[in-house]
């Protein structure tokens, strides 16, 4: 197991400044492997309501959920895991996994992990046309792990090129560490180093009335601000909103920035 948990740790390594943590400064990193040697990265990103930081491990996960691959073997993190980073991967219910030391979790029993071999491309390259995005958003949603709520939601993040992000929500066992499509999305666009996001793509397949949750749209206004949000509505015409129009006056913590600044900040000279 040893060479491939260091392949794994080069890896986590080399995403580290993909991290956004303006608020803690702490950047952290993980990488998901697949049975087939494949893996996938996960940073943490922080916004400004500190409670929805998407932790790396959580990231990679989710992200391997959206693109279809449960068959995690491994997750290696760039630290020592803290206890919620490694209560989240001892409880994921779609596959099994147990602490081997501080930075690595791995299938119980497992004497060795494949090697590393290509990173996993989630990304598509969808049609222009919103009635095909949003269709595509309805077949992203199979992927979805709800084994308690049977809610599946699908998205898809797009960029300026048209390259689209897929995103799901992924249920634990642990209801605080449920992540919704939206944020699984944002979450890995900032994985793969992707964006500016131009538009967002939400169907909540068994609600034609669906609209993102009140943290989506915390998460959505300071990662994709500006950006079109286009939902589902079945059989009528998708609605299109903006981050401002869902949240206004949302929270944005340049306060909480600037006083970090300031407390950073070499002393001035008298």
């Amino acid at each position: 197991m040893h060479a491939s948990a260091r392949q794994l740790s080069t890896l986590c390594s080399e995403y580290l400044d993909r991290s956004r943590a303006p608020y803690s400064g702490q950047a952290a990193s993980a990488i998901a492997l697949l049975s087939d040697g494949s893996w996938v990265p996960g940073v943490r990103v922080e916004t400004a309501s500190f409670s929805l930081v998407i932790d790396a491990a959580h990231n990679a996960a989710s992200t391997c959920v959206a693109a279809g691959r449960t068959d995690i073997v491994a997750i290696a993190l760039s630290d020592d895991a803290p206890p919620h980073a490694a209560s989240y991967l001892a409880n994921l219910g779609f596959c099994d996994l147990e602490q081997v030391d501080g930075r690595l979790f791995a299938v119980p029993g497992a004497a060795t992990l494949p090697a590393t071999t290509n990173r996993l491309e989630v990304t598509v390259k969808t049609p222009a046309s919103d009635s095909d995005r949003i269709q595509a958003t309805r077949d992203a949603a199979q992927h979805a792990y709800v084994p308690a709520s049977s809610f599946p939601v699908g998205c898809f993040a797009v960029t300026a090129d048209g390259t689209a992000i897929p995103g799901v929500n992924v249920e634990h066992r642990d209801w605080n560490r449920i992540i919704c499509a939206e944020r699984n999305a944002l979450g890995t666009a900032a994985s793969y180093g992707l964006g500016p996001i131009e538009s967002l793509y939400v169907s909540c397949v068994l609600d034609p009335d669906g609209t993102p949750c009140g943290a989506c749209r915390q998460v959505i206004a300071e990662l994709a601000p500006g950006a079109a949000i286009v939902m589902d509505r079945d059989s009528a015409p998708p609605e299109r909103q903006t981050p401002e129009t869902l949240l206004p006056g949302s929270f944005t913590g340049s306060a909480i920035l600037r006083r970090r600044s300031e407390k950073t900040a070499p002393p001035r000279k008298s």
